[in-house]
Parts: structure tokens; C-alpha cells; sequence
């Protein structure tokens, strides 16, 4: 039976501002289940690494985080002081940051970077943690990783300091493992090399692997669930080939419609655009925070939160999601 890693109600996450409260997060539900690969996708701003954060433990400081229910690897984690995170993130829950070169320390070598937290988690003596970090540097594909625990970050190039960083985060053998734009100012062989490494060590050690990216090529290469993500709340979540093949908000079909597809986009073509501006998200929100983009909306749209539709495990928030409307219009339109 497959063991639920993570299951999130209702997460909210403020930050004060002069201007009043800023609510990066407004009500979060997620799961995710052993050796099941979900991508949380938006686009900058949206809550993604917030959430992310949340997840970790590590929210800002001066942060407020409500939550109806926050399990981890069997754990409540709501309220828990952070001894209690300390040590979940050594021992089975790790992250994947987003830029190697401000989460390495440019001063150390990479074999105490590597061993470091083991050594403390685990009581490993020095020999015991460099063997393991050898391994997982093979694994990873770092050449000659014995020799090369003794260098320091700039002495690697961009790929491998993301390698690095996949090692360092499967140090702890974690059963839940995010990774924050993995990707991010890589070139796209290199990217491509990061996601096949990704997919594969995920699937030979049955991971939970929660991926936060902006890129739907990512999503699409990766990814057995997808959440999208539009100020601070999750507007649809399903399978990937359903959400990317049949989509209920408009806010994701928006995004799908921006990506170009190959042989049919004709060469210097625009490419359609979401219009109008995101929401901010200082104060309480009113309606749908969508509505004021949304070619589809009505008046109901301004003025209530919308619902949540849950259609064959796909669900979607939005007054009319597609299908919805469909089903609706057969309905009317079936002889009495």
C-alpha cells in the first residue's frame, strides 16, 4: 500500500508589510504519495516556493502560518517547534534550492558540506558519511568523486554544482524530496540532464518528489500530478495528461495556449498572452482572483469565493470550470 507523505489543509501564510498584511499562501491543499512525482507550477510571485518553504519548515521570519492539517512523513507538524523540524529535515525530508551557488558555501569543501549534517544527524564517523557522499556523488554522475570531496564550489561548473546540490539533499535518504526550480539559468542539455537524473532516482528509490517550477516543458517531462498555482491558491490539480489535455480553468488553458508547439507554431507568430495583471495580495481578496483577466467571468466571479469542483480526480476552482459549463448546457438543451 502506498504511504501518504504529505497531506496539507488549508495552509496560510501572511508577511506584515507598512501597508498591511501580504498573504503569499491563502489556503492550500496538497498530498503527495510514496514514489509519486508532483509538480507545483506558476508563475513568479504566485506562493510556489513560499509553500515550498512552509513545507521545509523554514518560513520567513515574522511569518503567520494557519493551517487546518499539516502531516508529514506521519507527523503534525502545526506549531512545532523548530527542534522538531530539525530534525525531520535530517531524517527523511530534504530540498533541492534553487541557485547552488548561494546554498553552497563558497569557503568549505564539498566533502564537509556533503557530511556535515549526516555526521550530526546520525552519528556517522568521518570515513562512513565520505563513503556515502561518494556514492551519491557517482550516482549523480560527478567523475572521480573520491578525489574531488576536497575541492571547492567554483572549482565545478554550473551542472555539476546542481548535481551536487542532489546530492547533498539525498544524503539523509530522505522519503520526501523537494527541489525548487531545479533547472533554473541551466542550458537546456544540462536541464534535460538534471530531469532524466531527477526521474531516475526517483524512481529507483521510490521518492515523493514535490518539483516547484514555472516551466511546463519541465511538467510535462516529469511530472504524475500537477497543481497549478495563481496568487497564493491552487486554482487546478490532477494527473498531468489530464490537466494538460483537458483543462478546467481558464487560467491554466491560458498558459497552455502560450506554449508554442512545434511544426504547427508558424516562425515569428505572437504568441497568445494572458491580459491584464496579477492581483496583489495585500489585504483580503474578493471573488475570484482570476476575474479581472478572465475573458469567461461573470458578475458572481467579482464578488464570491469561488468553489471547488472535484471531476473524477481533477479538480478545479472556478465558478465555471469548462466541463461544468458543458454538462450544464446538454442539461438545458435535453428534451424534457
Amino acid at each position: 500500500m502506498t504511504k501518504e507523505l504529505l497531506t496539507l489543509r488549508n495552509l496560510r501564510l501572511s508577511l506584515a508589510t507598512p501597508n498591511g498584511a501580504l498573504n503569499a499562501v491563502r489556503g492550500v491543499d496538497l498530498n503527495l504519495s510514496e514514489g509519486e512525482t508532483l509538480c507545483l507550477v506558476g508563475e513568479s510571485g504566485c506562493g510556489k516556493s513560499m509553500t515550498a518553504m512552509s513545507i521545509m519548515g523554514l518560513s520567513p521570519k515574522g511569518a503567520q502560518i494557519e493551517t487546518d492539517r499539516f502531516d508529514i512523513l506521519g507527523h503534525e507538524m502545526a506549531g512545532k517547534p523548530q527542534k522538531a523540524w530539525a530534525k525531520l529535515r535530517g531524517r527523511g525530508l530534504s530540498m533541492i534550492f534553487q541557485d547552488p551557488m548561494t546554498s553552497l558555501n563558497p569557503t568549505l569543501p564539498i566533502g564537509r558540506q556533503l557530511t556535515e549534517g549526516v555526521r550530526q544527524t546520525e552519528g556517522l564517523s568521518r570515513k562512513a558519511a565520505e563513503a556515502r557522499a561518494v556514492e551519491l556523488l557517482d550516482r549523480v554522475g560527478i567523475a572521480r568523486a573520491a578525489q574531488r570531496l576536497a575541492q571547492y564550489p567554483h572549482q565545478f561548473s554550473g551542472g555539476q554544482r546542481q548535481r551536487l546540490m542532489i546530492a547533498m539533499a539525498l544524503m539523509s535518504r530522505p522519503r520526501f524530496l523537494i527541489a525548487d526550480e531545479p533547472t533554473t539559468a541551466l542550458d537546456v542539455t544540462i536541464q534535460a540532464q538534471i530531469l532524466r537524473l531527477l526521474a531516475e532516482l526517483q524512481h529507483d528509490l521510490g521518492l515523493g518528489l514535490l518539483l516547484i517550477t514555472h516551466d511546463l516543458g519541465v511538467v510535462a517531462a516529469i511530472a504524475d500530478r500537477v497543481a497549478v498555482m495563481y496568487a497564493g491558491r491552487i486554482v487546478e490539480e490532477g494527473r498531468a495528461a489530464t490537466v494538460f489535455g483537458a483543462s478546467e480553468h481558464p487560467y491554466t488553458a491560458g498558459l497552455m495556449a502560450a506554449i508554442p508547439v512545434p511544426g504547427r507554431t508558424p516562425r515569428g507568430t505572437p504568441l497568445p498572452a494572458i491580459p491584464g495583471r496579477v492581483p496583489g495580495l495585500i489585504g483580503p481578496q474578493t471573488g475570484c482572483a482570476f476575474a479581472s483577466r478572465c475573458a469567461r467571468a461573470e458578475a458572481v466571479c467579482t464578488t464570491v469565493s469561488p468553489p471547488c469542483h472535484d471531476l473524477s480526480e481533477h479538480r478545479v476552482e472556478c465558478h465555471l470550470p469548462m466541463r461544468a459549463m458543458a454538462q450544464s448546457i446538454q442539461s438545458e438543451e435535453r428534451p424534457q
